[in-house]
């Protein structure tokens, strides 16, 4: 099990950057793969990015394909996303999660283990 804490959360304008961080709890942190979901007012959780347990993979949601990066440090147990050019669309609570593997990373219910979200708004 790993523990997951989110921050970077806020409110900006469209066209605006924010980064948000993950920090996990624990050893094992090398050994999930990592994944960025987020869910707005009246929808499902819905998936935004995957990272591989080195970082070598990343997998992104069409989305926000071209405006967003996920990265990892596992030095510093944490996951990153960088949102850039951001759209009113884009607010929602974002959460992290961890899972074994990356068969399936973008589907919320293959996680083992969630963050508790921080919230992002874009006002246009």
């Amino acid at each position: 099990q790993v523990q997951l804490v989110e921050s970077g959360g806020g409110l900006v304008q469209a066209g605006g950057s924010l980064r948000l961080s993950c920090a996990a709890s624990g050893r094992a942190f090398s050994r999930y793969a990592m994944g960025w979901f987020r869910q707005a007012p009246g929808k499902e959780r819905e998936f935004v990015a995957a990272i591989s347990r080195s970082g070598g993979t990343t997998d992104y949601a069409d989305s926000v394909k071209g405006r967003f990066t996920i990265s990892r440090d596992n030095a510093k147990n944490t996951v990153y996303l960088q949102m850039n050019s951001l759209k009113p669309e884009d607010t929602a609570v974002y959460y992290c999660a961890a899972k074994r593997g990356i068969i399936g990373w973008e589907i919320p219910s293959r996680y083992d283990n969630w963050g508790q979200g921080t919230q992002a708004t874009v006002s246009s």
